[in-house]
């Protein structure tokens, strides 16, 4: 059912500020596996001066060892190290970390599926994904996924391939059966870059059984553009899909499974390249105004009204998908980025906003509600005036929703580089910062955090430092943060 700017707009005007309260102070910290906190005085905790505890863990301390400053209290341990850490196969671990998902493995053991963001061909990189035997979809391509197994006191670690010759894994998504949905950030065809197979696809890992990644098979009722993140809606059966693409700017997308369809582990290979139905948004305004990028939002708690349209030709055969609209069709956003789900309800970056879009900004993170159909704007960062000064913080990417309450969020803006937390309230917090200089004295350069993800257990949070590819697990003093 089509929700009309009339509809939403008569929605608004009946419920008043009642439209967006889903999403709104106090959601966030009802996500499922939230953690039990100390009874405060109401409306005290997090604000100094009222007896609750300050806002996040305090200041960072910087690291003598040079790679992650951290709160007093904390600690990290490095899991895998590209040109350090070996597969069980014998190779280096590939480089590139990206997005990563936790699951648990077997006698308290993690499982973690870690994206490595490699495109182009093999000989680019010294550490592509290994072509292992069997789960191979394009052997031209060097990017793919790793699976970890770190034992439950976390004093072994142990990795392999979990599907190779894929290209630009970059986000993804963790299943509610239990599986990964690693993303091709691509729109390369065979011939191109040296490719022998057509990529920007999205395909299913298991961490639990080799066997089911093996002959791995492109997902192509998903669509194929410049893939970043996706959630699957536990109750309607639908994903939703980020886009990172500019000229023009890319496109948040649905799709909704044929009649019939039960999800499940391998489920999706199963499809038809033509089943259910991709869909690309197109957002009104409380006054039933048009919306034509999400950059038009300036003020955190601005809720738009959502219709969904149908995407002409989603294996995008001789136009990109997101070009196969005029103006006026759809909404846009630039460079739409991390997603998780919780809340019943899909959170979703928009990293920044340049030139390229109505609005500049440094960052937004949305909630979208599927049961009223709305997008509600949580955070917005500010263009940073100087980045290379600690303090500020921009470009968020990867993101995760805290068992302790609000959001963690993973940067990739530019000068220095931080974990940080985000409130119910949209305030924010340091967590960790990258120390690790991969540029000059002169002129220093950190690499994004990616794959910000908790432990099933809520007890860590496993990051990634992209380059030169560092999988770190973070401990300490976690508490409610409010």
């Amino acid at each position: 059912m089509s929700l009309s700017r009339r509809d939403f707009a008569k929605r608004s005007a009946y419920t008043g500020a009642g439209v967006a309260l889903v999403g709104s102070a106090g959601v966030l910290a009802t996500a499922p596996g939230a953690l039990a906190a100390e009874a405060t005085e109401a409306g005290a905790a997090g604000r100094p001066g009222h007896g609750g505890p300050s806002l996040g863990y305090g200041p960072l301390i910087a690291d003598p060892k040079g790679i992650l400053a951290l709160p007093k209290g904390f600690s990290y341990k490095i899991i895998t190290r590209t040109g350090e850490t070996k597969l069980e196969s014998g190779e280096s671990t590939p480089s590139n970390h990206d997005g990563t998902a936790t699951f648990e493995g077997p006698r308290g053991a993690t499982l973690l599926v870690n994206n490595h963001e490699l495109g182009g061909p093999r000989s680019k990189w010294p550490h592509p994904v290994p072509l292992a035997d069997g789960l191979v979809y394009d052997p031209a391509a060097s990017g793919g996924c790793t699976v970890v197994e770190v034992s439950k006191h976390g004093d072994h670690v142990t990795e392999w391939v979990g599907i190779a010759g894929t290209a630009t894994n970059c986000a993804g998504g963790r299943t509610p059966w239990g599986t990964w949905l690693t993303c091709e950030e691509t729109e390369d065809k065979a011939g191109r870059n040296g490719m022998t197979k057509d990529h920007g696809y999205v395909f299913e890992v298991d961490p639990h059984d080799r066997k089911a990644n093996r002959d791995p098979k492109p997902i192509k009722a998903l669509g194929r553009y410049a893939h970043e993140a996706v959630v699957v809606d536990p109750k309607r059966g639908h994903l939703y899909l980020t886009e990172d693409a500019s000229g023009p700017n890319g496109l948040l997308y649905r799709w909704v499974p044929p009649q019939g369809f039960e999800h499940g582990r391998g489920k999706l290979r199963t499809l038809a390249d033509d089943a259910g139905v991709l869909q690309a948004p197109k957002c009104y305004d409380s006054g039933g105004n048009f919306v034509d990028d999400l950059s038009r939002a300036t003020r955190t708690g601005t809720v738009y009204g959502v219709d969904w349209v149908p995407v002409p030709d989603r294996d995008a055969k001789s136009v990109s998908v997101r070009k196969q609209f005029a103006d006026g069709q759809i909404t846009r956003a630039r460079k739409l980025e991390g997603m998780w789900w919780a809340d019943g309800g899909a959170y979703i970056v928009s990293s920044y906003a340049r030139e390229e879009s109505p609005v500049q900004h440094d960052g937004q993170v949305w909630f979208y509600d599927p049961k009223r159909r709305t997008l509600t704007l949580k955070v917005l960062l500010g263009v940073n005036p100087d980045p290379s000064k600690d303090g500020a913080f921009d470009g968020p990417d990867n993101i995760t929703v805290s068992p302790y309450g609000g959001l963690v969020i993973a940067e990739d803006g530019e000068g220095i580089q931080h974990l940080f937390g985000a409130t119910e309230d949209g305030r924010t917090y340091p967590i960790a910062r990258n120390e690790l200089n991969i540029g000059t004295a002169e002129e220093p350069e950190f690499s994004e955090f990616t794959g910000v993800v908790f432990s099933p257990d809520g007890s860590t949070l496993f990051a990634n430092i992209q380059v030169p590819g560092i999988m770190l697990a973070i401990t300490g003093p976690w508490r409610r943060q409010r």
